[in-house]
């Protein structure tokens, strides 16, 4: 069953009700009880003038679990020693927790049409994109930016509302910073970007994604020996991570290359693949695409 965050209004408070050398640990564990919690997440912090506060210390909690449960737990309170309620004793609180006053069986519709709701805002969410490139090339119109166009194209024919992001510049905060904004403000599900991947100085958007998220995905398409060229890292690799819950790609620069993971990467996300096997599957087409363009060289 799914939980609501309480965004921290976690204070419980019963009006009105008397207490006579009353066990605090006691009530604190009846209500856990009836509010679906383990004791030891339910705190009484106050009582004064006939107002008992207690602090719920699970911000999560499974609003089913409170719905309606305002007399259950009035009358559980009054069984116990030094406790007295009586029909003046309210629950109150300034938030979700307030619900226990509620009336049940509307409360339980209302519940369900919101999950309902937020269920469908989430999958709109999951199917808006947005595309960058990245590169000082592309930024300067010295090259065409065929890249975005293609993904546009491709993602759109499956469904997915895109959005043309700007081209990002080859700077790792400045790629981490709007990579961030996207994902805390825009409301996308996932955020492409392409070049930036490889092994030269200039290339930094695995590494802005990294940043965003410690545990993304990023293996490699191939390797390189450090100081070869103009190659400072071991490889080219791409990225997939997930910041707010927006799952962030980044592939890499050549258009052919792009347009071959473009099916691997609807189909992941169809299947919902987790970011280590959806980079891995993206990864192991990368590979084979350049083990036949090698293939294709020597035979040349």
């Amino acid at each position: 069953m799914k939980k609501h965050d309480l965004l921290k209004k976690t204070e419980l408070r019963i009006e009105k009700i008397r207490l006579d050398n009353a066990n605090l640990t006691e009530i604190a564990a009846h209500v856990a009880e009836i509010l679906g919690l383990n004791p030891s997440e339910v705190l009484v912090v106050d009582y004064h003038d006939g107002s008992l506060t207690l602090d719920i210390l699970n911000t999560c909690v499974n609003a089913y679990h409170i719905v309606g449960k305002k007399q259950q737990l009035l009358s559980t309170l009054n069984t116990l020693p030094g406790v007295r309620v009586s029909a003046e004793t309210s629950v109150w609180s300034d938030g979700m927790l307030g619900w226990i006053a509620m009336d049940q069986g509307p409360a339980i519709q209302a519940l369900r049409q919101s999950e309902q709701m937020a269920a469908e805002i989430i999958q709109n969410i999951s199917k808006r994109a947005m595309v960058f490139s990245t590169g000082t090339e592309v930024a300067e119109g010295q090259i065409e930016d065929t890249n975005t166009p293609a993904i546009m194209q491709h993602l759109a024919s499956c469904g997915y509302k895109v959005t043309r992001g700007q081209t990002l510049r080859d700077d790792r905060l400045f790629i981490a910073a709007k990579l961030r904004e996207v994902a805390e403000y825009g409301g996308y599900g996932v955020i492409l970007t392409t070049g930036g991947v490889g092994a030269e100085d200039k290339d930094h958007t695995v590494e802005a994604i990294k940043d965003l998220d410690s545990d993304a995905a990023t293996p490699y398409i191939c390797h390189f020996q450090i100081g070869t060229g103009r190659h400072v890292k071991d490889g080219i690799k791409i990225a997939v991570g997930q910041y707010n819950d927006t799952l962030i790609v980044a592939l890499p620069g050549p258009n052919d290359e792009v347009v071959a993971s473009l099916n691997v990467l609807v189909e992941g996300l169809k299947a919902k693949l987790d970011k280590h096997l959806l980079a891995e599957n993206i990864a192991a087409n990368l590979r084979e695409i350049l083990r036949k363009k090698i293939t294709q060289h020597h035979k040349q």
